[in-house]
């Protein structure tokens, strides 16, 4: 997935703790900076939910665990399900999330409201090609019906 690799440390300084929305708004800010398109809340066929799921220029899936606090990563265990479902996988953490934590495979972003940096690069695995049209469609059609809800509401 190209232009998806580790920068400095963010800039932007938080002035009260952060709360999942946050870390997913500056996650998907950072991911549409490098072309992406991202949904939020995207339900797989195996009933789990993904935090961000963006699609990328050249067609490659990155899914993006958000986690917001240690008690949210520690309770939560599912973010393994989600590798056959993406080529790149991330944990989103805000600024102060002890990285140690964390495993060392998955790729790190930390981010607050305004913004992200990717601290560690996610490894690629590439997705099979009918899982891969499978994902893209669902994108797509879950795009459109969330643009449609969004400018007719009544229609759906």
């Amino acid at each position: 997935m190209s232009g998806l690799t580790a920068a400095g440390p963010l800039v932007t300084p938080l002035a009260a703790p952060l709360v999942a929305g946050d870390i997913v708004r500056g996650t998907c800010r950072l991911l549409a900076a490098h072309g992406h398109g991202t949904l939020t809340e995207v339900t797989l066929r195996t009933g789990r939910r993904v935090d961000v799921m963006a699609l990328a220029p050249d067609g490659g899936i990155t899914v993006v665990e958000v986690k917001s606090s240690v008690q949210d990563f520690r309770s939560d265990r599912k973010w393994q399900e989600y590798l056959d479902f993406c080529d790149r996988f991330f944990f989103a953490v805000g600024e102060g999330f002890p990285h140690d934590i964390l495993p060392g495979e998955p790729g790190l972003i930390v981010a607050d409201r305004f913004g992200a940096a990717i601290v560690r690069a996610a490894p690629e695995s590439r997705l099979a090609p009918a899982r891969r049209k499978a994902l893209t469609l669902k994108f797509a059609l879950l795009g459109s019906q969330r643009l449609t809800r969004t400018l007719d509401p009544e229609a759906c």
